[in-house]
Parts: structure tokens; C-alpha cells; sequence
């Protein structure tokens, strides 16, 4: 494969949809020829790649111009920023010319490719580092910034120019000439003429259905770019009644995809069961439509919030879009949002309008508020709308939409999901409500269910369009140690050959099958031997003849003993060399178990509780969601469990008591003053005790939950005494599984990786020093510690631990997998190798000292039997440099 698609699809971790459509620019660029085409010319160029893509029958434009059809929520910015770094990087071409259909997109646009922002799309792509890309702007063009300067040395920097279309397209009313093209003082003609004199402009056009035949374009054709590049998620033109599809698609990933590959989120549409909309008015109707998305929308809050806490990652806090008839209606339902008559007042001061009628200071406030959606720290969570949030608006927390104008299902479903689905966390959790972007229509529910059940709708339709593009098989793969190769190549190669030279009639006796039965037998007796305190016990005398005795006599009960001196000489020489070569092969981990002695005491320290986040309401109705393309149901209902607690809080302590690790005995005081801190702040913005009452009643297990969630995080566990028991002072090496694709075959481990995204699916070999032949590694700051443990002279074995293979045990009963062991002539070391930034993670810390515990309690049982120190190393992984050294690495980062 290219090495620069490889190289930049790493350094930009592409997601596959767009790693392909990379590939196939790449091929492009291999197919046609760049420059400036007659109409002779772009034909021809038509003809070769209508004959690899025949789904490009057309360019529709002057000069060869090809789309790529990306659902919305994959990454279409993200693509651009990986072409434009694929045509500097290995066509060594600078100048672009990025279209935008409106302002948003084009203020987005241009922070995106700005360096240094947040969400700068050449992030860790070197060659764009060192020779930073030079963004000129419809705003700034005029002043000379985006014409190169002639010098000796020549430029090496990109020119990116981005321009807003619909600017454009209102200069051109009435046949007048854009202002692109008037004269410029400063470079002597227009900056237009500029741009079309350059031989190596690419005009990269995002969104271009919205103004794929508007005047401005046309008047941009007149460029005559090298090539054309279009990204959008609807590949085709609205005129009147008629929808024209494209006819330059070379690549199409739509929604439907992305809904099955868990890029975007589920679409959902809900409304209250057995409801019927006809008995109620245009104002009951919107009424109820808005406090059933709230239900939603804080059913949805509680439920990001419990993801983070459990997996130790930033809250998310959601927000409710309204969708409004027009501006009159859209302030009428801001006052209505944030009265008193409305959950009580809850949502004052958290709504914002966007509407064409706002300017001035009020229309700029609003703007940084919308872009401040994503920040948990944002007070707002409801934005009203009157059709102005149009492409470009990025938000990943946006999870209830509730449309209020006059639509049909088609509109509301593509719309609407077109402005929610992407994920906040990049991929889906497995948490129906973290994944779940909900249509509150009431109204329109089987209208909407009818149209997404449509084979044509965006839920269901779509084709999948790219050159044919292998599947990646994948294989089982079982990495057995090398400890067993080794010993049945010993035994065939020396004592099989010694027993059948002296005896040829032998020679079908002792075979491979045979050694391998011998070898199953002597690994069973061993393993029966790990209470021993070192692997060396096993050269005993007595533990040897002891292990002859008894696979002697369980091997001659199996087998037909027709040479039975030799059998017993067999026998002998195998014991021998499977503990020989055990010792030598291995090295010994004990297994120990810290046991309390004397009095224990555990439970939860005293804390208060978080609750800012919680805003539940009653529900009165069944609220039924359907997931428009899995037809799944969930309902939001009343707990069924009829009886009333005499005291609000027992709600949550009758949940909260059946967690197997709380005791109502031990931790009553406790749970009532966290249920009576929840249940204060319940009190604090609902009504009356009876919507109190509900929420508890309906909310009981999901609030619990939190409060169990919180409590863990204060748990504690003190003994009079520890008590060691080292139960194993050694274990045998089991193969271990995994898988892997069969196209990759083994790799060398000393090779670099240029796509490290790919690193988890590739097998290493080539090891001398390494207990298997083949690893997987998960990084590539892992490969480049085992090729620190192999040059490192004074290593003299290593391997990665299978799951489970230490028992190590963090806060509450996790069990820690490390990443290494190593042993050198001197020392034996748990390595953990973790991203730099995650070093003082509370979890990491957490597993550092569990560890840390583990190895002086393992240290002080091998010196005591003629063994070594065991040292833990947290390593960040920026530092992992085949360079260094284990003795270098401990200076570093031993972990005390």
C-alpha cells in the first residue's frame, strides 16, 4: 500500500470510510494527468477513470471534478484535511481554493485549518508542522497575503484559500463581475486571475449540493482547476419536484452505513403510548411535545453522567433542540421554556434563539454561546431554532430534538437526524440512551416509522460506491511458548536419534505423536508442582525421580511397552529436558494472595454527594422510542411497583441495599444522608411532594446507581494485619489466542510501522529473547519496548502476559493485566507502558500502587529462596526510544 496514505491516515487516525477514500484519490492521482484540460482532454480523462469507477459518468464541470459522498457525523473536514496533506505531501502541490456554502461552514472552515486550534485537521502531520499552511480568506485576499513572493529559495508552504459562496453569489446578482475578479493594486491584476494562473490550484468544494448551479460557480468554473473535489452527504440537486442525482460520485459511504459501522448515532422517534394527537390543540399538543423531551432529555443527562463516572472520562452534558415555525413563535416558546409554569422555573436562563431577526451585540452573543454547546461547563440546555442551524453546526451533544414546525416525515427525518448524529465520543458505548439521537412527534410517529421503513429513505438506502476494495479476513491464531518448540525439537533431534541409532526397530515407536504424549504428561505433573517455591525446585533429586516414577507408569498404562528399556531411557531423557529447558524458558511469577488477619473493617467514607447534574421530572405518561432502522422499543414509565415509602429516601435505600457491597447495617447512616442530599435537592426545583415522589419512584434504580457509582469512588478497606500467602511460586506458560488478518501474515518487530491505527491487528516475530515466538502488541511505543528488551544486553527474557495471568488486584476487586514482564541478570520488572497524559489518571495510580504492593510482597518472597527483586516501571509512552536501556528506564520511572 502507499506508504503516504499509510503515514497520514495514522498521524490523522482516519476512520475506514475515509482511509478509503483516500486510496482512491491516491489512485486517481495515479490514472489521470494533472494540469490545465481542453475540453479534448478532460474526455480522455474521463474515459480512464470511468473504466476503474464506472459510477463517475460525468464530471458535470469544465475540468475533471470528482465527489466523494460521506453520511454526515464520518469526518467529511476531517478528509479534506487528509487530501489536501496527500496532494502536498506526495504530489508536492500547494495551492487550494476550499468553497463553503455559508457563513457558519466558512468561519468553521477557517478555524479548522487554522494551526494551533483545537480542531486544526493537520494535527500531527509533520511536513504541515514545520512548514505551517498560510490561510487566506475572503476577508483578507486583498491584501496581498495569498500571492507567493518570488525568491531564491523558492516557497515550500501550502496556500489555503477559503471562500464563502454565498458571498460570492450575491455579488454576481444582475450579471455584476464577484470582486475576485476586480483589480488589485497590489499584485497588478486580479486575484482571480491570480488563482487561474497558478499550475497546480485544486478547488475542493464542501457541501456542494447547496450550490452546485447557483451563478457564483460558474463564474468560479472559469479557474479551470487541475481537478475538483466535492464532499457531501446528499449527493444530488433539489429542482422543484425532481431530486437529480450527481453523476460524478466516485465514492458514496451513506448514512445506513454509518449507522451499521457505529460511527453516528441510532435515530429514535417517540411519543406517548396509545396517544392519540387529534383530541388535543395545536397549543396542548406543542405543550406536551416540549415536557416529553425534557423527560427525555433528563433521562439522557443522568444517564452521560453515569457512563463518565464509570469509565472515568468527561461528562457530557446534553442539550434539547426546538425546532420553531417562524421568529414570533420561536420568542413566544423562549418565554414559555423559562416561566415558572414550566418545570417550575428549572430552565431559566438556559435557553437560547437563533433566528435571521437577531443582530448586533444580541446575534454575537448567541453565536458564542452555540459554540460553547460542547462545554460542560455551558448553562444552556435548549437551543430554539427557526431554520438557521444549516450544515456546519458540529455538535456532538445534541440527543433530543423536538420539531414544532409544519413538515413532512421525509423533511423531519433528514433534517433532523442530519443535525444530531455525531458521537461525543467518537464511537458508540454500548448504552442505548448514550447512543440514541430521539425525534420527540407525537404528532408524526408513524409517519416517521412508515418513512424509515421506506427501502428508499436515508435509513435504508444507499449505495456503497469505490473501487472493489478487499475485505480483511481475519484468522485464529494460538501463540504456544517457546519452551514447548524447543523441547520437542531437543527430544526428536538428540534423544529419539541416540534411541533409535542403538535400536532401529524403535524408530516407529518413539515418534512425534509419541514425544508429544510424553511431553502433555510431564507438563500436567508439573503444573501439579507450582506450590513449589521457585522453578528450580524442579532439578531436585527427589522432585525429579518423583515425576519420572510417575509419568513412567501413567505413560506404559496408555501405551502397548514393546521396548520397554528403551521406553524407560525415553522417559527419562524427556523429564530431563522439559525441566531443563522449564527453568530455562520461563521465568517464575508467584502467585500471592494478602489476606486480612484480625479485625476488618471496610465501607464508604463520609462524603457529599454530586448532584448539580440532576434536573429529573415527573412522568405522567408512557413515553414509547422506537429506533427508526433496529424497529427496537423503549419506554420511558412509572416504576411498577404500586406501594408508596413512608419515607422519600427509602426509595433510594431499598435500591441502593441491593448492591452486594453495601451492608444496611454497616452503612445506614451513610445511605440516608446521601438519599436525604438527593432527595433536598429534588425538593429544590419540583412543585410538591408528589412530583418528588414520581421521580423517585419512576427514577429509584437509575438514581441509585449514581449514588452507588460515587460511593466507590470513597470506599475504603483496613485490616489489623496482613497476612502473605504465596499459594504458587512459579506457573507454566499457556499458549495464548488471538486473532489477526490473514493478508498481514507475520512481521518482523524490528520493522516500523507507518500506519500505527493498523498496529492491534499485526502479529511480530523475530524474537531471541521473547518466552513466545510471536507477540501482538497494542501500540507502537510497545513494539519499540520490545525492541528495547532485546538489544538491552543485560535482559535475558520477556513476554506479554496473557489476561488474567497475574492476579493483581486495584480498588474494588479490578484485576490489573500489565503490559510486561521482564527479567534481567539481576532484577524482574512489571513494565506498564501508558500514553504520557494519563500518567497521573486516579485508575492508573490506582493499579501503580496495587502493583507496587505486589512486587515487594513478591521481592521479599524470592530473596528469601535465592531469587530476584521485582521493580515496577510506569513508563510514558513519548519516552519509549530504542535508544534506552531497562537500567536507564528504572532510573526513570521507577515506580516508589
Amino acid at each position: 500500500m502507499n506508504r503516504y496514505i499509510n503515514n497520514i491516515s495514522s498521524r490523522l487516525s482516519l476512520r475506514k470510510p475515509q482511509k478509503e477514500s483516500l486510496e482512491i484519490l491516491a489512485d486517481i492521482l495515479e490514472t489521470i494527468e494533472l494540469g490545465r484540460h481542453g475540453l479534448d482532454s478532460v474526455k480522455n480523462e474521463l474515459e480512464k477513470i470511468s473504466s476503474l469507477y464506472p459510477s463517475v459518468a460525468d464530471f458535470e464541470r469544465d475540468f475533471p471534478s470528482l465527489c466523494f459522498a460521506l453520511a454526515t457525523g464520518v469526518g467529511k473536514t476531517r478528509l479534506m484535511g487528509a487530501f489536501i496533506a496527500y496532494f502536498y505531501i506526495a504530489k508536492k502541490m500547494k495551492n487550494f481554493f476550499v468553497l463553503a456554502p455559508n457563513l457558519t461552514i466558512y468561519n468553521k472552515l477557517i478555524q479548522d485549518f487554522t494551526p494551533n486550534t483545537s480542531k486544526y485537521v493537520f494535527k500531527g502531520i509533520a511536513e504541515l508542522s514545520i512548514n505551517q499552511p498560510i490561510i487566506i480568506t475572503g476577508d483578507n485576499y486583498e491584501e496581498g497575503v495569498g500571492v507567493r513572493k518570488q525568491s531564491l529559495f523558492g516557497e515550500d508552504e501550502i496556500h489555503i484559500n477559503i471562500f464563502n459562496i454565498s458571498k460570492i453569489n450575491s455579488e454576481v446578482r444582475g450579471g455584476k463581475s464577484p470582486r475576485i475578479k476586480r483589480l488589485s493594486e497590489y499584485i497588478g491584476q486580479s486575484y482571480f486571475e491570480y488563482l487561474a494562473s497558478l499550475p497546480d490550484l485544486v478547488l475542493l468544494m464542501d457541501e456542494s449540493h447547496r450550490y452546485r448551479a447557483s451563478a457564483g460557480v460558474k463564474v468560479l468554473n472559469e479557474l479551470n482547476p487541475v481537478l475538483g473535489i466535492e464532499l457531501t452527504a446528499t449527493p444530488q440537486v433539489e429542482t422543484g419536484t425532481k431530486t437529480i442525482p450527481f453523476k460524478n460520485v466516485i465514492y458514496s459511504y451513506p448514512l445506513f452505513k454509518a449507522m451499521e459501522d457505529g460511527y453516528v448515532k441510532e435515530p429514535a422517534v417517540a411519543t406517548r403510548e396509545d396517544f392519540n394527537p387529534s383530541q388535543y390543540n395545536a397549543e396542548e399538543l406543542e405543550k406536551i411535545k416540549l415536557e416529553d423531551g425534557i423527560l427525555v432529555h433528563e433521562e439522557t443527562k443522568v444517564e452521560l453522567e453515569v457512563y463518565a463516572r464509570q469509565n472515568h472520562l468527561q461528562t457530557v452534558k446534553p442539550f434539547v433542540l426546538v425546532v420553531a415555525q417562524e421568529t414570533t413563535h420561536a420568542e413566544q416558546l423562549s418565554n414559555l421554556l423559562q416561566s415558572d409554569d414550566f418545570f417550575n422555573g428549572s430552565y431559566k436562563g438556559k435557553v437560547i434563539t437563533v433566528h435571521s431577526n437577531q443582530r448586533g451585540e444580541e446575534k454575537d452573543e448567541t453565536i458564542q454561546e452555540l459554540m460553547a454547546l460542547e462545554d460542560p461547563k455551558s448553562e444552556i440546555e435548549i437551543v430554539i431554532h427557526v431554520n438557521m442551524l444549516k450544515e456546519g453546526w458540529d455538535v456532538t451533544n445534541l440527543y433530543t430534538l423536538i420539531p414544532l414546525r409544519a413538515a413532512n416525515s421525509k423533511t423531519l427525518v433528514e433534517q433532523s437526524i442530519g443535525r444530531g448524529l455525531r458521537l461525543p465520543y467518537g464511537r458508540r458505548t454500548g448504552v442505548k440512551t448514550v447512543d440514541r439521537l430521539t425525534i420527540i412527534a407525537h404528532d408524526k410517529f408513524q409517519e416517521i416509522v412508515d418513512e424509515a421503513n421506506n427501502p428508499n429513505s436515508i435509513i435504508r438506502s444507499g449505495v456503497y460506491i469505490g473501487k472493489d476494495i478487499a475485505k480483511e479476513q481475519k484468522k485464529a491464531v494460538t501463540a504456544s511458548p517457546v519452551l514447548e518448540e524447543t523441547i520437542v525439537n531437543e527430544v526428536e533431534e538428540l534423544i529419539v536419534k541416540k534411541i533409535t541409532e542403538q535400536k532401529p526397530e524403535t524408530k516407529h515407536a518413539f515418534n512425534l505423536d509419541e514425544i508429544k504424549k510424553v511431553i502433555d504428561l510431564v507438563q500436567t505433573k508439573v503444573q501439579s508442582l507450582e506450590h513449589l517455591p521457585t522453578s528450580k525446585e524442579l532439578d531436585k533429586e527427589d522432585v525429579k525421580q518423583q515425576l519420572i516414577s510417575d509419568v513412567r507408569n501413567e505413560y506404559k498404562i496408555n501405551q502397548l511397552d514393546l521396548f520397554p528399556k528403551e521406553t524407560e531411557q525415553f522417559v527419562i531423557e524427556v523429564v530431563e529436558t522439559y525441566l531443563k529447558k522449564t527453568i530455562q524458558h520461563s521465568i517464575d511469577i508467584p502467585r500471592i494472595l494478602v489476606q486480612p488477619v484480625g479485625e476488618l473493617s471496610w465501607g464508604y467514607k463520609d462524603f457529599n454527594l454530586e448532584v448539580s447534574n440532576i434536573n429529573l421530572q415527573p412522568v405522567e405518561e408512557k413515553i414509547l422510542i422506537q429506533h427508526l432502522r433496529t424497529h427496537e422499543r423503549n419506554t420511558l414509565q412509572r416504576n411498577q411497583q404500586q406501594y408508596g415509602e413512608e419515607r422519600l429516601e427509602d426509595y433510594l435505600v431499598s435500591a441502593l441495599i441491593d448492591y452486594s457491597d453495601i451492608s444496611y447495617d454497616e452503612h445506614a447512616d451513610l445511605l440516608y444522608k446521601l438519599s436525604g442530599e438527593l432527595v433536598t435537592h429534588l425538593q429544590s426545583y419540583l412543585l410538591n411532594e408528589n412530583a418528588v415522589r414520581n421521580v423517585l419512584l419512576y427514577n429509584r434504580t437509575r438514581l441509585a446507581e449514581l449514588i452507588h457509582i460515587q460511593m466507590k469512588e470513597n470506599y475504603y478497606e483496613h485490616a489489623t494485619a496482613y497476612e502473605v500467602t504465596v499459594s504458587k511460586g512459579f506457573e507454566t506458560l499457556k499458549p495464548v489466542h488471538y486473532t489477526t488478518m490473514i493478508e498481514n501474515g507475520e512481521r518482523q518487530f524490528r520493522e516500523p510501522v507507518e500506519d500505527k491505527s493498523r498496529i492491534k491487528s499485526l502479529v511480530f516475530s523475530g524474537f531471541l529473547k521473547c518466552l513466545y515466538r510471536t507477540q501482538k502488541f497494542d501500540s507502537d511505543s510497545e513494539r519499540r519496548f520490545a525492541v528495547i528488551c532485546e538489544n538491552d544486553v543485560a535482559v535475558e527474557k520477556w513476554f506479554k502476559p496473557a489476561i488474567g495471568q497475574l492476579k493483581i488486584y486495584y480498588g474494588h476487586s479490578n484485576v490489573y493485566n500489565p503490559d510486561f514482564v521482564v527479567e534481567t541478570k539481576t532484577q524482574k520488572f512489571i513494565c506498564e507502558i501508558k500514553n504520557k497524559d494519563e500518567i497521573e489518571d486516579k485508575v492508573v495510580q490506582d493499579k501503580a500502587r496495587a502493583v507496587q504492593n505486589w512486587c515487594r510482597h513478591a521481592t521479599e518472597h524470592e530473596l528469601q529462596h535465592g531469587g530476584k527483586e521485582w521493580i515496577y516501571l510506569l513508563i510514558p509512552h513519548n519516552d519509549v526510544n530504542e535508544n534506552m536501556s531497562i537500567e536507564g528506564l528504572t532510573a526513570r520511572y521507577r515506580y516508589i
